[in-house]
């Protein structure tokens, strides 16, 4: 799969840019600030309906300006040989009105109907939060892996959080409830939490190997890493624990119990790589993470991932670079979008994948294609 063109319009500092692409390793210079995120965030956004991290689709329209547009062409074909017709994805955003997402011109009903059609792995610095942040925040890495691939996975989920949400209002009720209103939404609940454990285990079960075997890359087997998963799931009957837990849950005005609680453990050596890990080996296991979450994604759809690549090597000494770049080489990536504010960087891995590639110049939103 690759992103041929990408049409901006006062998408966050950007006013208006109109890019073309290499097939390979496309790279975005610039001083902090001047929009490189922002760009990947704008391919992000076509992938997933959504800009990344928290920010809310008003919050990425220029300022002073009513409505922002991202467009991009894609070729879905793996087999570069032939030629096909290019994917047109566009996303309006407007003040005041809702958001338009469209695929060859026709608008999606739902937005999660679109989810997988354009695999796509981000590495970013807000990647952090993974090891230092609340459980919520690996929750969402694994709900973002499977939805891109498990259109049941993500009807459960989202018939899950519904159902929740239901049986949390019934809890801030002061009035008595009837149990039977609890009894329908708890077996929601369990039919779909069921669902999602197994599926989640499945996951875990796949992607560890992989993930183990690209930090042994990275660390040139310095150090042993592992994940595990863990939930209320694994602890009994489902139903039971919320039936059970109705009088505290009252008292609390939420679900205490169930799979919205569940949580990845990041372990360095047997212990929590969050207490344990240097900068470096923070990094180094993020970027596995999402390597092979790369290709897991490869694997299960049939199709290359965009990778995205935000200020990657920050925090790692030489010797990682070193190992990155040349995982970087592989062909199996296919196309590439990296951000840096070191130009040599970039000439290193330009130099040694001898890969075709773009340079882009950013600079306060305006986005320059140099010569290479």
């Amino acid at each position: 799969m690759k992103l041929s063109k990408l049409s901006i319009i006062n998408y966050k500092n950007i006013a208006e840019a109109t890019l073309d692409f290499s097939s390979r390793i496309n790279c975005f210079i610039g001083t902090n600030g001047m929009g490189k995120t922002n760009l990947l965030d704008a391919i992000y956004l076509l992938s997933f309906c959504k800009p990344a991290g928290s920010v809310t689709d008003i919050q990425c329209i220029r300022h002073d300006e009513d409505f922002a547009i991202v467009q991009g062409f894609y070729d879905l074909e793996e087999d570069p040989h032939e030629e096909n017709l290019l994917e047109e994805i566009y996303c309006g955003l407007k003040r005041g009105r809702k958001k338009v997402f469209k695929r060859n011109k026709k608008a999606y009903k739902r937005f999660v109907d679109h989810i997988g059609i354009l695999p796509l792995v981000m590495v970013s610095p807000a990647d952090a939060d993974l090891i230092s942040g609340i459980a919520e925040v690996r929750r969402r890495f694994l709900d973002g892996v499977i939805s891109q691939f498990d259109a049941v996975y993500l009807d459960a989920l989202t018939r899950y959080n519904k159902a929740m949400k239901q049986r949390n209002t019934l809890l801030k009720e002061e009035i008595p409830i009837d149990p039977e209103l609890f009894d329908i939404w708890e077996e929601q609940m369990v039919s779909n939490g069921q669902i999602i454990y197994t599926k989640r285990n499945q996951f875990i079960d796949a992607f560890i190997p992989m993930f183990q075997r690209y930090y042994s890359l990275i660390s040139m087997d310095k150090e042993q890493v592992s994940l595990r998963y863990s939930s209320h799931l694994q602890e009994g009957d489902f139903l039971m624990m919320l039936r059970q837990g109705r009088p505290i849950d009252k008292i609390l005005g939420y679900s205490k119990r169930g799979i919205h609680r569940d949580d990845l453990e990041m372990m360095l050596s047997d212990y929590p790589i969050r207490r344990e890990g240097s900068q470096g080996q923070n990094k180094s296991y993020l970027v596995a993470l999402k390597l092979a979450q790369f290709d897991y994604l490869k694997e299960v759809t049939g199709l290359t991932p965009l990778l995205l690549l935000d200020d990657l090597f920050d925090k790692l000494d030489a010797l990682r670079v070193e190992q990155l770049m040349t995982l970087l080489c592989d062909k199996c990536f296919g196309q590439i979008f990296i951000t840096d504010t070191n130009r040599e960087h970039l000439d290193l891995i330009l130099e040694k994948i001898k890969a075709e590639y773009r340079l882009f110049d950013v600079n306060d939103g305006l986005i320059v294609n140099e010569k290479n």
